[in-house]
């Protein structure tokens, strides 16, 4: 049994940023982090474009995991708002919720990140002229750190935690249960780590294991959303003028036919659309990076329907995987597609991918979306597009390529007061596994509010 005043799991940002607190202001603390992914400089995807071409489902995707988490190599994007990226404010109040994510950005621009742009989609005439056609850009500021620039404000903050802060590294964790008063965590090969407090934050990819957690904890959990959609590639110059402004343009729309809320997410100006493995599911999403020197011809979003379910379905991820799964089943992985020949009922074929204008930034299977994503949601994508293309247009072309599926696996929610602690004493639970989150800068900020809470503990 190793003992810890606390045990972290999970080496994301809510993990970090918990470890990062916690040792800023009791330096003294003795706290372990288990992940069961890599240390940032091991963190390797085989996929090369050359020799490996598709996902080849590595034991532990490379991706997903590791120290930094599944935002690692994300495009860096810290959005600054309480108007997405989850609900921390109906836990802890929106002022502290978005003075904790300014907290966040300080230290990311002090570990390296001060050179990224601030942007704020406030601009009023591009608002007025998203609401003149039904769409509704919503507030925020967003720190884009780009994924070249987030992987060194990562390296800086393992550099700064490393020699105070016990990292076990392609460590596990299976079963957490309580003994004598104390959070005991059993690992998959069998050692035991024993915390006086413990911060669950295993992230989306976690989701699985968090149920079962729970279960065995006792704490109670309700059922969550699931979002499906495609990753939309279209030329640079399409969204430009939103982009430049802006940089990352959220815009929702509800759709005439059934009234579905429809959003765009995740915009990667001059980006590359890229493989993600969640839990042996090949889906697709999209990074852009900081140096022009990696700038591509293209941006790539995503456009994703939100499904809610009520009684008596409970299995939200279930439905998100099935659909992905039919993907990577008619495709080898993710599907590829013009727009027209969506429009038109043709499945798209490589010569009409090559032929087209948009060059794609990801080797994928020309197939048919049609086949793969419900009637309602493939309705809901085309009337969006055919909106946007009002406000951005060219984007309803012919050679528009979507990419599918994307979809966001959003843990079911559980069961946390205002500091984020469950039932079961000392035992937090933070990040995008609580279903409390959903983005880096909220994840980042619940780690920081989730040991400011262990810390008045400890003064008592």
């Amino acid at each position: 049994m190793k003992n810890y005043d606390a045990v972290i799991i999970g080496a994301g940002p809510g993990g970090i940023f918990s470890a990062y607190e916690l040792i800023k202001n009791k330096p003294e603390l003795k706290i372990a982090v288990l992940e069961k992914g890599y240390p940032l400089n091991k963190r390797h995807c085989p996929i090369d474009g050359e020799k490996v071409k598709s996902c080849i489902s590595c034991k532990v995707c490379s991706i997903m995991n590791g120290f930094g988490g599944a935002g690692a190599f994300s495009d860096g994007k810290y959005n600054i708002t309480n108007e997405f990226g989850g609900n921390l404010h109906e836990y802890i109040g929106k002022k502290e919720a978005e003075d904790l994510m300014e907290y966040v950005d300080a230290i990311n621009c002090e570990m390296g990140g001060a050179d990224a742009r601030l942007y704020a989609s406030e601009d009023p005439a591009i608002f007025k002229e998203c609401l003149q056609n039904d769409l509704h850009l919503l507030k925020a500021k967003v720190r884009h750190l780009g994924t070249d620039l987030n992987y060194i404000v990562l390296e800086n903050l393992y550099a700064l935690l490393k020699d105070q802060v016990d990292f076990y590294f392609e460590t596990s964790a299976e079963r957490v249960f309580k003994e004598d008063g104390k959070t005991v965590v059993e690992t998959s090969t069998g050692e035991l780590f024993a915390g006086d407090y413990c911060i669950l934050s295993s992230g989306r990819s976690g989701s699985k294991w968090m149920e079962s957690v729970c279960e065995g904890l006792g704490i109670p959990t309700q059922s969550s959303r699931i979002d499906i959609g495609v990753r939309v590639e279209v030329p640079f110059e399409t969204f430009s003028h939103l982009t430049d402004k802006l940089y990352e343009s959220k815009i929702v729309y509800r759709s005439k036919k059934y009234q579905d809320r429809i959003r765009t997410f995740c915009m990667n100006p001059h980006g590359v659309v890229v493989n993600e493995n969640t839990n042996g599911i090949i889906t697709v999403n999209g990074h852009s990076y900081e140096d022009p020197s990696m700038y591509t011809d293209n941006t790539n979003f995503a456009l994703l329907v939100s499904s809610h379910f009520t009684e008596p379905f409970h299995e939200s991820n279930q439905y998100g995987e099935s659909i992905a799964r039919l993907s990577n089943m008619l495709g080898g992985g993710v599907i590829v597609q013009r727009f027209g020949d969506l429009i038109r009922g043709q499945r798209s074929t490589e010569d009409r991918i090559q032929s087209g204008f948009v060059k794609p930034t990801l080797q994928a299977t020309p197939g048919d979306l049609s086949l793969v994503i419900p009637k309602r949601q493939l309705d809901d994508i085309i009337e969006m597009i055919y909106a946007l293309d009002k406000v951005c247009p060219s984007t309803a072309s012919d050679d528009t390529l979507l990419y599918g599926v994307e979809v966001k696996f959003y843990n079911m929610e559980v069961e946390v007061d205002g500091s984020l602690e469950t039932k079961s004493e000392g035992v937090y639970v933070i990040g995008d596994c609580s279903g409390v989150t959903h983005s880096l800068s909220h994840a980042s900020a619940s780690g920081v509010h989730a040991a400011r809470s262990i810390l008045q503990k400890l003064a008592l």
